[in-house]
Protein backbone atom coordinates (compact mmCIF):
# COMPACT_ATOMS: atom_id res chain seq x y z
CA UNK A 1 0.00 0.00 0.00
CA UNK A 2 1.40 3.53 -0.90
CA UNK A 3 4.48 1.74 -2.29
CA UNK A 4 4.03 3.93 -5.79
CA UNK A 5 1.59 6.02 -7.43
CA UNK A 6 -1.45 4.80 -9.28
CA UNK A 7 -2.91 6.56 -11.99
CA UNK A 8 -6.21 4.28 -12.34
CA UNK A 9 -7.97 5.37 -9.44
CA UNK A 10 -8.40 8.50 -7.55
CA UNK A 11 -5.86 9.53 -4.57
CA UNK A 12 -7.08 8.70 -1.35
CA UNK A 13 -7.34 12.07 1.17
CA UNK A 14 -6.64 11.36 4.58
CA UNK A 15 -8.08 13.39 7.30
CA UNK A 16 -6.62 13.30 11.05
CA UNK A 17 -7.92 15.61 13.36
CA UNK A 18 -7.43 15.72 17.08
CA UNK A 19 -7.62 18.33 20.09
CA UNK A 20 -4.43 20.19 20.95
CA UNK A 21 -2.07 17.90 22.99
CA UNK A 22 -3.57 14.50 21.27
CA UNK A 23 -0.79 14.08 19.84
CA UNK A 24 -2.19 13.65 16.16
CA UNK A 25 1.40 15.63 14.82
CA UNK A 26 3.42 12.52 16.58
CA UNK A 27 0.91 10.71 14.49
CA UNK A 28 1.18 11.85 11.15
CA UNK A 29 4.97 12.02 11.50
CA UNK A 30 5.24 8.51 11.73
CA UNK A 31 2.65 7.87 9.42
CA UNK A 32 4.61 9.52 6.48
CA UNK A 33 7.95 7.49 7.51
CA UNK A 34 6.41 4.20 7.12
CA UNK A 35 4.46 5.43 3.92
CA UNK A 36 7.25 7.12 1.74
CA UNK A 37 5.30 7.89 -1.65
CA UNK A 38 1.94 9.57 1.14
CA UNK A 39 2.49 13.01 0.81
CA UNK A 40 1.44 15.87 3.06
CA UNK A 41 -0.76 18.76 2.56
CA UNK A 42 0.95 22.05 3.61
CA UNK A 43 -1.85 23.98 5.23
CA UNK A 44 -1.30 28.19 5.54
CA UNK A 45 -1.51 29.90 8.26
CA UNK A 46 -1.06 33.36 10.24
CA UNK A 47 0.18 32.45 12.99
CA UNK A 48 4.17 33.10 13.50
CA UNK A 49 6.66 30.63 13.03
CA UNK A 50 7.79 28.44 15.83
CA UNK A 51 11.49 27.62 16.98
CA UNK A 52 12.09 24.16 14.96
CA UNK A 53 9.97 25.34 12.09
CA UNK A 54 10.66 25.89 8.32
CA UNK A 55 8.27 27.74 5.96
CA UNK A 56 7.18 25.16 3.79
CA UNK A 57 7.61 21.98 5.42
CA UNK A 58 5.61 22.73 8.69
CA UNK A 59 2.88 25.57 7.19
CA UNK A 60 3.16 27.94 4.28
CA UNK A 61 3.18 31.15 6.77
CA UNK A 62 0.97 34.19 5.38
CA UNK A 63 0.37 37.39 6.35
CA UNK A 64 -3.69 37.99 7.28
CA UNK A 65 -3.87 39.87 3.90
CA UNK A 66 -2.62 37.38 1.83
CA UNK A 67 -4.83 34.41 3.82
CA UNK A 68 -8.24 37.34 3.06
CA UNK A 69 -7.07 37.27 -0.46
CA UNK A 70 -7.05 33.41 -0.69
CA UNK A 71 -10.14 33.11 0.92
CA UNK A 72 -11.83 36.11 -1.37
CA UNK A 73 -10.18 34.47 -4.42
CA UNK A 74 -11.87 30.87 -2.68
CA UNK A 75 -8.66 29.27 -3.04
CA UNK A 76 -9.50 26.99 0.35
CA UNK A 77 -11.04 24.05 0.47
CA UNK A 78 -11.94 24.80 4.35
CA UNK A 79 -9.93 27.24 6.24
CA UNK A 80 -10.62 28.08 10.13
CA UNK A 81 -9.40 30.41 12.81
CA UNK A 82 -7.97 28.37 15.72
CA UNK A 83 -6.31 30.19 19.04
CA UNK A 84 -6.45 33.35 17.36
CA UNK A 85 -5.19 32.52 14.06
CA UNK A 86 -6.52 31.21 10.78
CA UNK A 87 -5.40 27.96 9.00
CA UNK A 88 -6.67 26.93 5.70
CA UNK A 89 -5.89 24.08 2.53
CA UNK A 90 -5.80 24.64 -0.51
CA UNK A 91 -8.07 23.78 -2.65
CA UNK A 92 -5.84 22.69 -6.13
CA UNK A 93 -3.55 20.96 -4.02
CA UNK A 94 -6.14 18.19 -3.17
CA UNK A 95 -8.11 18.36 -6.50
CA UNK A 96 -4.37 17.60 -8.17
CA UNK A 97 -3.42 14.67 -5.76
CA UNK A 98 -6.58 13.42 -6.18
CA UNK A 99 -6.29 13.35 -10.18
CA UNK A 100 -2.81 12.31 -10.23
CA UNK A 101 -4.08 9.04 -8.08
CA UNK A 102 -1.47 10.44 -5.03
CA UNK A 103 -2.53 9.34 -2.09
CA UNK A 104 -2.21 12.66 0.58
CA UNK A 105 -2.37 12.94 4.53
CA UNK A 106 -4.02 16.25 6.05
CA UNK A 107 -3.49 17.19 9.26
CA UNK A 108 -6.32 19.65 10.40
CA UNK A 109 -8.16 20.49 13.08
CA UNK A 110 -12.03 19.69 13.59
CA UNK A 111 -13.50 22.91 12.05
CA UNK A 112 -11.78 22.45 8.73
CA UNK A 113 -12.58 18.52 9.27
CA UNK A 114 -16.18 19.48 9.59
CA UNK A 115 -15.68 22.17 6.92
CA UNK A 116 -14.76 19.28 4.44
CA UNK A 117 -17.51 16.99 5.36
CA UNK A 118 -20.00 18.87 4.95
CA UNK A 119 -18.62 19.66 1.64
CA UNK A 120 -19.10 16.35 0.37
CA UNK A 121 -14.97 15.49 -0.11
CA UNK A 122 -14.49 12.16 -0.12
CA UNK A 123 -12.32 11.06 2.22
CA UNK A 124 -10.98 8.93 5.40
CA UNK A 125 -11.49 11.31 8.44
CA UNK A 126 -9.68 10.11 12.00
CA UNK A 127 -9.75 11.78 15.03
CA UNK A 128 -7.03 10.72 17.33
CA UNK A 129 -8.56 10.95 21.25
CA UNK A 130 -6.14 11.26 24.24
CA UNK A 131 -6.78 8.20 27.07
CA UNK A 132 -8.49 10.99 29.37
CA UNK A 133 -8.96 14.41 30.12
CA UNK A 134 -6.52 14.79 32.72
CA UNK A 135 -3.98 13.11 30.51
CA UNK A 136 -4.70 15.69 27.73
CA UNK A 137 -3.65 18.43 30.64
CA UNK A 138 -0.71 16.94 31.17
CA UNK A 139 0.70 16.73 27.50
CA UNK A 140 -0.50 20.23 27.12
CA UNK A 141 1.64 21.40 30.63
CA UNK A 142 4.21 19.62 29.36
CA UNK A 143 5.17 21.24 27.11
CA UNK A 144 6.03 23.93 28.69
CA UNK A 145 4.67 26.91 25.68
CA UNK A 146 1.39 27.99 27.08
CA UNK A 147 0.41 29.72 30.35
CA UNK A 148 -2.30 28.16 32.59
CA UNK A 149 -5.19 30.62 30.55
CA UNK A 150 -4.33 29.32 26.88
CA UNK A 151 -4.59 25.83 28.85
CA UNK A 152 -7.78 26.26 30.16
CA UNK A 153 -8.68 27.63 26.81
CA UNK A 154 -7.58 24.46 25.14
CA UNK A 155 -9.57 21.91 27.02
CA UNK A 156 -12.32 23.64 26.67
CA UNK A 157 -11.92 23.70 23.39
CA UNK A 158 -10.90 20.01 23.50
CA UNK A 159 -13.89 18.90 25.02
CA UNK A 160 -16.30 20.27 22.73
CA UNK A 161 -13.82 18.71 19.55
CA UNK A 162 -14.22 15.11 21.33
CA UNK A 163 -18.26 15.34 21.95
CA UNK A 164 -18.58 15.39 17.96
CA UNK A 165 -15.94 12.78 17.28
CA UNK A 166 -18.44 10.39 16.84
CA UNK A 167 -18.75 11.98 13.14
CA UNK A 168 -15.50 11.06 12.55
CA UNK A 169 -15.09 7.36 10.46
CA UNK A 170 -12.67 6.34 13.04
CA UNK A 171 -11.76 6.79 16.51
CA UNK A 172 -8.10 5.86 17.20
CA UNK A 173 -7.10 6.17 21.53
CA UNK A 174 -3.36 7.57 21.89
CA UNK A 175 -2.05 6.21 24.92
CA UNK A 176 0.48 4.43 23.78
CA UNK A 177 1.83 6.72 21.08
CA UNK A 178 3.82 2.96 18.92
CA UNK A 179 0.37 1.29 19.12
CA UNK A 180 -1.62 4.18 17.79
CA UNK A 181 0.18 4.73 14.95
CA UNK A 182 -0.43 1.14 14.27
CA UNK A 183 -3.76 1.64 14.45
CA UNK A 184 -3.84 4.52 12.33
CA UNK A 185 -1.64 2.22 9.62
CA UNK A 186 -3.84 -0.66 9.29
CA UNK A 187 -7.10 2.23 8.24
CA UNK A 188 -5.16 3.16 6.08
CA UNK A 189 -4.24 -0.39 4.61
CA UNK A 190 -7.73 -1.45 4.94
CA UNK A 191 -9.09 1.56 2.83
CA UNK A 192 -6.55 1.41 0.34
CA UNK A 193 -8.18 -2.11 -0.37
CA UNK A 194 -11.43 -0.95 -0.69
CA UNK A 195 -13.61 -2.59 -3.40
CA UNK A 196 -14.19 0.86 -4.72
CA UNK A 197 -10.79 1.90 -5.37
CA UNK A 198 -8.81 -1.11 -6.22
CA UNK A 199 -11.32 -2.64 -8.86
CA UNK A 200 -9.71 -0.07 -11.85
CA UNK A 201 -6.93 -0.79 -11.21
CA UNK A 202 -7.36 -5.18 -12.05
CA UNK A 203 -6.74 -6.65 -14.96
CA UNK A 204 -9.83 -6.52 -17.32
CA UNK A 205 -9.79 -10.30 -17.59
CA UNK A 206 -11.04 -10.82 -13.81
CA UNK A 207 -14.46 -9.34 -15.46
CA UNK A 208 -14.93 -7.11 -12.49
CA UNK A 209 -14.67 -3.82 -14.24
Amino acid sequence: MHGKINMNRKGILYIISAPSGAGKTSICRAILSLFPVLRQSISYTTREMRHGEKEGRDYHFVSHKAFDKMIADSAFAEWAKVHGNCYGTARAILEQASEEGTDILLDIDYQGAEQLRDSGVNGVFIFILPPDMTELRKRLESRNTDDEKIIARRMNNAAGEISKAKNFDYLVVNDILDQAVEKVRAIMIAEASRTERIIKTLPEEFGLK
